[in-house]
């Protein structure tokens, strides 16, 4: 079993970058579909970006935010530019084997925190 522990968060003003990055262990993530989620206290888990073979975003986050993976490295990183308030949100680090339809292995999340 994937273990994943992330890291990266922080405080940062509106318009500046972060870069958040998931450190995996237990297993290579080479055959797994990784993934950036993010969630507010009171609403929805939501997705932010994902990468396999190719890379997938969110609406709202398409041209500021790059996912990125080092199989070797066996670490997911997810680049933050243009930061908006509203991006503020505990992100977390997802991981589901090629394939299945469920991540299934969760970070304990990092709290980024964008001010105005």
């Amino acid at each position: 079993q994937v273990q994943l522990v992330e890291s990266g968060g922080g405080l940062v003003q509106a318009g500046g970058s972060l870069i958040l990055s998931c450190a995996a262990s237990g297993r290579t993530i080479s055959r797994y579909i990784m993934a950036w989620f993010r969630q507010a206290p009171g609403k929805e888990r939501e997705f932010v970006a994902a990468i396999n073979w190719s890379t997938s975003y969110a609406d709202s986050v398409k041209g500021r935010f790059t996912i990125s993976r080092d199989n070797a490295k066996n670490t997911v990183d997810l680049q933050m530019d243009n930061l908006k308030p509203e991006d503020t949100d505990i992100y977390y680090c997802a991981a589901k084997p090629a394939g299945t339809p469920v991540y299934t292995v969760w970070g304990q999340g990092t709290r980024v925190t964008v001010s105005s």
